[in-house]
């Protein structure tokens, strides 16, 4: 299996180089060698782009594109989701906030196991150094209503680390999120559309250069509007598409419903 990771970056000159680095260097450790780092340059003022360019000079498995659209991180990622080249994906964070070590749990969970691997940060084995306190308070309230509204078991939605066999992505298209709230669109829509995931313990660390782009004050209604979305679609129509043998979802027509016998 061909493992593609997408890693969003807007201004990551500090972070950006050990991050692809430290990736690359672990999974070929753990000979896991058929890779592809994919970094998407998000409108970067710094030397983001000029940094991974001489990554790529180097090792033609670490790619750099630029998100030639509107910036912002979830129109990134999806720039990236539009172009990688792996039979399944991993999203990570340019910071390195997120651990080689779980990319390899989530290498083998999409190879062998599930459609799509999630992470969670607050289960036993986790562990969570430095995560801003009014950060984490917020981060466990939105989880808490997400396990309710979906009826679901997953207590870390919310967090972008995650991986996915390319059907998934291709079954959840559209993506309508341009900022961070496609970090709850994607995982909430493949546990709408029936793909089977498999969730295991996580590390995260706060990143130790710059600051994070992520504004929580503007980014309330975005959420909203994206968990209403997919909501609706768990509550009203998701019996209306079914599950390919490749994993693309298809509405469904008159002819694939059973008749009422006389």
């Amino acid at each position: 299996m061909k493992l593609s990771i997408v890693i969003p970056a807007r201004n990551e000159a500090g972070n950006i180089e050990h991050t692809v680095t430290q990736l690359r260097d672990y999974l070929d450790n753990a000979n896991i060698n058929d890779i592809e780092i994919l970094v998407v340059d998000d409108g970067s003022s710094d030397a983001t782009f000029e940094i991974v360019s001489a990554l790529h000079a180097q090792d033609e498995r670490i790619r750099v594109v630029k998100n030639t659209g509107r910036n912002g991180f979830g129109r990134a990622v999806t720039f990236g989701l539009d172009r990688f080249t792996g039979d399944a994906v991993i999203i990570c964070m340019a910071d390195a906030s997120d651990m080689p070590q779980d990319v390899e749990k989530y290498y083998y969970i999409l190879r062998d196991e599930a459609d799509c691997a999630f992470g969670s940060r607050f289960i036993k084995g986790a562990k969570v150094v430095d995560y801003p306190r009014f950060k984490l308070v917020i981060n466990r309230i939105v989880n808490f209503f997400l396990k309710l509204m979906f009826r679901s078991k997953y207590n870390d939605t919310t967090n972008a680390f995650k991986g996915y066999r390319r059907n998934v992505i291709e079954g959840c298209r559209p993506f309508i999120s341009p900022h961070f709230n496609l970090t709850i669109e994607i995982p909430l829509k493949a546990i709408v559309r029936g793909y089977k995931y498999k969730v295991t313990s996580i590390s995260w660390h706060n990143r130790k250069v710059g600051k994070s782009s992520l504004k929580l004050p503007e980014q309330g209604s975005r959420y909203l509007y994206t968990l209403l979305s997919v909501w609706f679609e768990y509550l009203l129509v998701r019996r209306d598409t079914y599950r390919t043998d490749d994993g693309v979802f298809e509405p469904l027509t008159h002819t694939d419903i059973p008749m009422k016998s006389e």
